[in-house]
């Protein structure tokens, strides 16, 4: 884990080395000033003189000012470097996320990635600052402050070792105690996280069902789940400000209680006694300190973890040795094809899928809720590698290609579509970013988009905002089959992706597909028959098993659930746009 989070230091590993020098520096310009004090008092006051203290205050001036400048540049350095660190790592978390395949993104939720993102890492921020100027102040402080106390008295030091035992006697046991909670915290940081999205991302939903009181009940609950683990954490850390008080109270009591004492009986002197405070200060404040950094770091070992796990995660899709940049054509052949999600699945999603379909041909897709249509359609541009047997696109093996060059020959409009903030033009560019507005126009005339494009006030330049929310989902689903479009694909895939769109629509799409880009392998997905029928096959399947592939009118022949499914939906009359082209 840390080898992994100290990669991220990179280019200020400058900033990471001036921090601690510069905590050192102040620290020995803090231990001399004492030192100057006490001779102050007893050579220069004690003895009435006044170039004696006119001589060391100014060292004491001159030190202080070095204490300072350094104490700054280490506070700057110390900023730098975790701000740096924990861009870094948002910077490397991203990256590897973007590289993760479907089954990597399983592994973790997206509240818990947003979390990851942002939380975790801004606890590590913290505590690599702390670390950085406290880790080397603190331990150095009290060690060279015990040992300037020794030197002067070293009865008196005794005091503080004594309290220095005990101290870290009892902070180790409160930061064992708080450890517990501080782990579980980020959990439920999760699931609060989880909450805001859920809300946000459905608000509509919310307010068309009125259950803004259910959401709010359930956002608290999150809340204050949190807030509970925090207290108990906390209250647990805030012991340590009174015990800390109560033993630098107790010190400074005993020390002036003998060095009172001493001083009367000559064995002491009263400049030495006031370096003995300053340093019992110092040891005292350097525990502090240190406390708060074993807070810290405790708090920031659970966002350790998990940002670790981030970046750890391998991506289970990746390039062969030697990948192949060029896909001949759009042919795609499953060979004895199985498929799980998990490796541990009693039963396989896709079960002995045997399929080969010509380059340029249209496939239908049909099949019941839960028939591993879209699982079918995600193993051929590899979002999913096959358990079993061998999907084969332009006559090779997925495997064999170039990550990147077999996603670019393959275009996806999903069902649940994603638009991005920005103006109609720039998410059409998605499909390609070097295309003009000519060639969106025709790649929207292709998807029946242009009609209400032209109806917007800043037409192509319309502003959309996230998530498409100011279009309607007809609207969003044909503006994803236009970017589809542009990037000129080898293959085709429609993952039920005219289901928002009224019949005829839908058939002036697949006229349009026919026409103008025979030669594009089609693969769609649909749960109406008349989306389908007119393909060149249809493919039916039945809980991960193909029931039938073959034309509409053999497998209206052949295979009783196309059968029953087609009569099901014209029996009644069909649709009410029935006079669509098909």
């Amino acid at each position: 884990m840390i080898k992994t989070l100290s990669k991220q230091i990179k280019n200020f590993k400058g900033d990471v080395i001036g921090t601690p020098l510069c905590m050192l520096l102040e620290v020995a310009m803090e231990m001399i000033i004492p030192l100057l004090m006490a001779s102050i008092i007893d050579k220069g006051v004690g003895a009435g003189n006044m170039q004696h203290i006119y001589k060391i205050g100014a060292i004491m001036l001159v030190a202080a000012a070095i204490g300072l400048f350094a104490g700054l540049l280490g506070a700057k350095l110390g900023a730098r470097a975790s701000a740096g660190f924990a861009r870094n790592l948002r910077s490397a978390m991203y990256d590897n996320i973007q590289t993760f395949s479907f089954a990597n993104i399983d592994k973790f939720s997206t509240a818990g990635l947003v979390t990851r993102l942002t939380t975790d890492v801004s606890n590590l921020q913290n505590a690599f600052q702390m670390i950085l100027r406290m880790c080397v102040r603190a331990p150095t402080s009290m060690l060279v402050a015990m040992i300037m106390a020794f030197i002067i008295n070293a009865r008196l030091a005794s005091v503080y070792l004594i309290a220095v035992v005990v101290l870290g006697v009892i902070l180790a046991l409160l930061i064992s105690k708080a450890m517990k909670y501080f782990k579980q915290v980020f959990k439920k940081y999760d699931d609060l996280n989880a909450s805001v999205q859920e809300n946000v991302s459905s608000i509509r939903v919310v307010k068309s069902y009125v259950r803004e009181k259910y959401e709010n009940k359930k956002f608290r609950k999150a809340s204050a789940n949190l807030y509970k683990m925090f207290v108990s954490a906390e209250r647990i850390v805030s012991w340590n400000g009174p015990i800390m008080n109560a033993t630098v109270y107790t010190c400074i009591l005993v020390i002036s209680w003998l060095g009172a004492h001493m001083i009367v009986s000559g064995s002491l002197t009263t400049g030495e006694l006031m370096s003995l405070l300053t340093y019992c200060m110092n040891i005292l404040m350097s525990l502090l300190m240190l406390s708060m950094i074993f807070v810290m770091v405790t708090m920031s070992a659970a966002s350790a973890e998990r940002v670790s796990e981030v970046l750890n995660e391998k991506a289970d899709i990746a390039n062969p040795e030697e990948p192949d940049y060029y896909v001949p054509d759009g042919s795609v052949e499953f060979r004895h094809v199985d498929f799980a999600y998990s490796k541990d699945s009693e039963k396989p999603v896709l079960k002995d899928i045997n399929i080969s379909i010509r380059s340029g041909e249209t496939v239908g897709i049909i099949g019941g809720t839960g028939s591993a249509k879209t699982s079918l359609v995600n193993l051929v541009d590899r979002m999913y590698d096959v358990t079993a047997g061998e999907v084969l696109v332009g006559g090779k093996d997925v495997r064999s290609y170039d990550v990147e060059t077999l996603r670019s020959a393959v275009s996806v409009v999903l069902q649940k579509n994603e638009l991005f903030s920005g103006t109609v033009l720039d998410n059409l560019r998605w499909g390609d970013e070097n295309a003009d507005e000519a060639d969106c126009a025709e790649a929207c005339r292709l998807a029946c988009a242009d009609e209400f494009i032209s109806k917007m006030p800043d037409g192509y330049n319309t502003y959309i905002e996230q998530g498409g929310a100011n279009i309607s989902g007809g609207q969003k689903q044909r503006l994803c089959i236009a970017r589809a479009l542009l990037k000129r694909p080898k293959i085709l895939i429609l993952d039920d992706s005219t289901s928002a769109v009224d019949t005829a629509t839908d058939a002036k799409i697949r006229k349009a597909f026919r026409e103008r880009i025979p030669n594009t392998t089609k693969l769609v997905i649909s749960q109406r028959v008349a989306s389908v029928m007119g393909a060149d096959r249809i493919l039916v399947l039945d809980n991960g098993e193909v029931s039938g592939f073959g034309t509409h009118e053999e497998l209206m022949a052949s295979n009783a659930i196309y059968r029953d499914v087609y009569e099901s939906q014209t029996g009644g009359g069909g649709d009410f746009d029935e006079r669509g082209e098909n």
